[in-house]
C-alpha cells in the first residue's frame, strides 16, 4: 500500500513536486521526460538504472537527471522508503540572466549525476526540502513564487557542493550488472539494427536464459521493453524535429514494420505517432 503525501504541478506546467512515502514500488513504465529531475531519498534504499547502469541509492543522495534520458527506479532489499522528486522544465530558468544561468553548468554538464551528502549538508537539503514541501501544503501568500525561489535555492547550493567537492561514482552493485551495463550499451550503440535476446546473448558468450533473467534483476526492464524504450525515445525526436514520414521513421529507430512501431508507441507515450507529431508542432 502506498501514501501519496503530496502530487503539486504549477499552472504553466514549468515545475512539478511530488512527495511520496511507501511501503514498496516499481516504476509500471518506461519513462524519460523533457524535464530535469532532482531525485532526493528522504529514507530507505532504492536500486535505480540510469541510462546505461544501476546504481543504489541510499539514504540521503540526491540523483540529478537531465532531459529525455531514460531512468527507472525499483525495489531494493529495503523496499520501503521516502522520496520526494522535482521537475522543472528549461523555462523555470528563464528568468535568469545567461550569464546566472551559465552558474548552474556543475550540475548539467553530466546527463546525470548523484551526490551523496554529508550528514551536516543533508540536513540543509531537507530542511529546504521540507519548506518547499511545507509551502505547496499550505498555499499561503506567495507560495508559489516562494517555491520557486526555494528549488533555486537548492540547486545553487547542489553546484557549489558540486564545485568544492570530488564527487566520486558509485561502484556497480555487482560483477553482474556491470556486465549488464556493458549490455545495455551495447544495445544504445545498435539499436537500429535487428536485435534480439538470443542475438545478443551470443555476441556476449552467455545464455539467453541468464540474460533474460540478468537484465530484468539489474535494469528493472525486460529485454525487449528497453530495446522499445530506447527506440521510441529516438523516435520522439524524430517526430518532433524532423519532417521524416512516420513509416521512414519506424525504419531508422529499427523497427520492421510501422504496425508494430505504431503499437509500441502508443503503449509507451499512451498516443500514436501522428497525435504526438501534430500535438508537439
Amino acid at each position: 500500500m502506498n501514501e501519496k503525501q503530496l502530487n503539486y504541478q504549477n499552472e504553466n506546467g514549468s515545475f512539478s513536486v511530488t512527495h511520496r512515502k511507501a511501503l514498496s514500488h516499481n516504476m509500471p513504465y518506461n519513462h524519460f521526460h523533457s524535464s530535469y529531475e532532482l531525485f532526493y531519498l528522504i529514507s530507505g534504499e532504492r536500486c535505480f538504472f540510469i541510462k546505461d547502469r544501476t546504481i543504489r541509492i541510499k539514504e540521503g543522495d540526491l540523483v540529478i537527471i537531465q532531459p529525455n534520458i531514460l531512468h527507472k527506479t525499483t525495489n531494493s532489499d529495503l523496499p520501503k522508503h521516502e522520496r520526494i522528486i522535482i521537475n522543472f522544465q528549461d523555462d523555470f530558468l528563464m528568468p535568469l540572466h545567461v550569464s546566472d544561468f551559465d552558474r548552474f553548468h556543475p550540475l548539467f554538464k553530466s546527463e546525470y549525476s548523484i551526490i551523496r551528502f554529508s550528514l551536516h549538508n543533508r540536513i540543509y537539503v531537507e530542511e529546504i526540502f521540507n519548506r518547499i514541501i511545507q509551502e505547496l501544503q499550505e498555499k499561503n501568500t506567495g507560495y508559489e513564487v516562494y517555491s520557486q525561489t526555494l528549488i533555486l535555492q537548492l540547486l545553487i547550493f547542489c553546484c557549489r557542493y558540486l564545485e568544492q567537492n570530488n564527487v566520486e561514482p558509485l561502484e556497480y552493485p555487482s560483477p553482474i550488472h556491470e556486465r549488464i551495463s556493458e549490455i545495455v550499451r551495447y544495445i544504445n550503440n545498435h539499436y537500429t539494427e535487428r536485435l534480439t535476446l538470443e542475438g545478443v546473448a551470443d555476441q556476449f558468450y552467455i545464455s539467453p536464459y541468464y540474460l533474460s533473467r540478468a537484465f530484468k534483476e539489474a535494469t528493472g526492464f525486460t529485454f525487449i521493453e528497453y530495446v522499445n524504450s530506447v527506440r521510441i525515445k529516438e523516435a520522439k525526436k524524430l517526430l518532433e524535429q524532423s519532417n521524416l514520414k512516420v513509416k521512414k521513421i519506424a525504419g531508422e529507430v529499427g523497427f520492421g514494420s510501422i504496425t508494430h512501431f505504431g503499437r509500441v508507441f502508443k503503449e509507451v507515450t499512451g498516443h500514436t505517432p501522428l497525435y504526438y507529431r501534430k500535438a508537439f508542432k
